[in-house]
């Protein structure tokens, strides 16, 4: 199945100048035409690209997705280095990810205690 860049637009919430701006830049492989030289993305395409928006949501540089890009060009041979990328990638996520829920649980705490003064509870510690 073949899907426009109007659909890909609607399903990644992508606009179509980030798309063409993704091939052009090496990210995407070169996109099929259809006669009328209209941009046709494939399943393959759609799944690199969901890796991509992955990638991008989580915090990894464009540049590190384009060196990231060109590994996987490389062959099989680059597995090791492109894993390691992921890998290092991943931990950062995490780290951030429990930062993220250490700073949640502290709102949460203070709300609690807002909750307390606003029914009038002044016994204990702030």
């Amino acid at each position: 199945m073949l899907f426009t860049i109007k659909e890909v637009q609607e399903q990644f919430g992508l606009p179509a100048s980030t798309l063409r701006f993704y091939e052009k830049e090496g990210i995407l492989p070169p996109i099929g035409r259809d006669s009328g030289g209209r941009r046709l993305y494939s399943e393959p395409e759609l799944e690199w690209l969901q890796l991509v928006v992955a990638l991008r949501d989580t915090g990894m540089t464009m540049d590190h997705i384009k060196n990231y890009v060109e590994l996987v060009k490389q062959g099989d041979e680059t597995l090791h280095e492109r894993r390691l990328i992921l890998l290092e990638h991943k931990q950062d996520v995490e780290r951030k990810m429990n930062q993220t829920l250490e700073h949640l649980e502290k709102i949460n705490r203070k709300m609690a205690i807002y909750d307390l003064l606003a029914h009038g509870k002044k016994d204990f510690l702030i």
